[in-house]
């Protein structure tokens, strides 16, 4: 009588767990992520594993120039649109959270190191805004004179960043009760974006007014910028420059950074401990991203219109190019799954993204999207300087 009652009960206990599961559709965040729709402002929310959209969310205002960052969780992006719109979004229930303006014109942004702060880089008016990554509540307000751009986190709760039309960069520490800010006051002419370091160590700023990069030591106790590459593009002509190339910590492949040059067809390689140039290689068209792929075998590259038909692979070891894919017209953005097996390719003007396995270099699978560009998987929360 008594195994009887025990195997009654597992049954019933069974099915009451059952039906919940199947009613709620349990999901994890590990496996999405999300695809800007530029036109809509709108956002698609997708499953890796299932080559799926898998929901849409609308209202989210200009993202002609748009990019996000996640919650430690992987529960939450945060949407930064060129119209300076701020937006917290819910992935897993597809729904926006909150979302404020918070100024004329922004140009991208950042979270700190803990999850617990959003920056947010601005051109109008110009400077830095802080947030509570929870609430949205506006926690700091860092004014520049200009544009400010390369915003990147740091280790230590962080912030960097540097501005266009003064030359400065500017460390913000925001461990404190007050935020403590070091200003370097021309670290070269009109920086344009930056990278951080995988390690947090080496903030490396594009000078477009100038030949060269800057770059600072952030492990330094008293840090001071250093201009790398001087002399590159000396005495050569340069391009017409129609889309500016994108520096981003993904740009680390082994113990190489890989950068797009700005006025030539070239991407440049340089030593990540000496930052000492250790080769060039010649490209298809003016690059715009240059993104290793995870292990950094790999580093992919897209380009500039009139030639942004077109992606190249380059072996990190031979810098050599080993692969061309031709998706379609307007390649704006690429982005890898967390271990490199696939990369997924935005292509505007034919509304899809194409994904491809990066062992064979062919097209595996296909989203349509309504002018997709950036691309972003939940892998992102656990890297600096993405």
């Amino acid at each position: 009588m008594k195994r009887a009652l025990t195997l009654s009960s597992a049954l019933l206990l069974c099915s009451a767990l059952a039906a919940p599961l199947g009613a709620t559709e349990l999901r994890a965040t590990g496996d999405l992520g999300v695809i800007v729709e530029r036109a809509t402002g709108s956002v698609l929310i997708i499953d890796q594993s299932e080559h799926a959209a898998i929901g849409r969310i609308e209202g989210l205002g200009d993202l002609s120039h748009a990019s996000l960052v996640f919650s430690p969780d992987e529960r939450f992006a945060y949407v930064f649109g060129r119209d300076g719109g701020l937006t917290k979004i819910d992935i897993l229930s597809q729904k926006i959270v909150k979302r404020v303006l918070q100024s004329g014109n922004s140009i991208g942004g950042a979270i700190s190191d803990d999850g617990k702060l959003i920056a947010v880089a601005n051109y109008e008016p110009g400077g830095i805004k802080i947030f509570d990554a929870d609430t949205l509540d506006l926690v700091a307000d860092i004014p520049a004179e200009g544009k400010a751009l390369g915003l990147e986190d740091a280790p230590g709760r962080k912030f960097v960043f540097s501005v266009w039309d003064t030359g400065e960069t500017r460390i913000v520490d925001m461990s404190g009760a007050e935020p403590r800010i070091t200003t370097f006051a021309h670290v070269g002419e009109q920086p344009y974006d930056a990278l951080v370091t995988d390690d947090g160590r080496t903030y490396i700023a594009g000078l477009f007014g100038e030949d060269g990069l800057a770059a600072i030591d952030l492990w330094d106790e008293t840090p001071e910028p250093r201009r790398i590459l001087p002399h590159y593009g000396r005495g050569q002509e340069e391009m017409p420059v129609y889309k500016m190339p994108h520096l981003e910590g993904w740009a680390k492949a082994g113990d190489q950074i890989v950068l797009p040059a700005v006025h030539h067809h070239e991407v440049l390689w340089i030593d990540s401990r000496s930052l000492e140039e250790t080769g060039r290689t010649e490209t298809y068209g003016q690059p715009v991203f240059a993104m290793a792929r995870p292990g950094g075998r790999q580093v992919w590259v897209n380009f500039a219109h009139p030639l942004n038909d077109t992606v190249q692979v380059i072996d990190s070891m031979t810098h050599q190019i080993v692969g061309e894919m031709k998706p379609g017209p307007a390649v704006l953005h690429m982005e890898f799954t967390s271990r490199g097996t696939e990369a997924w390719v935005s292509v505007r003007d034919e509304n899809k993204v194409v994904i491809y396995d990066t062992t064979t270099l062919q097209p595996i699978g296909e989203i349509a999207a309504e002018s997709p560009s950036g691309i972003f998987f939940t892998a992102r929360a656990h890297r600096l300087g993405l």
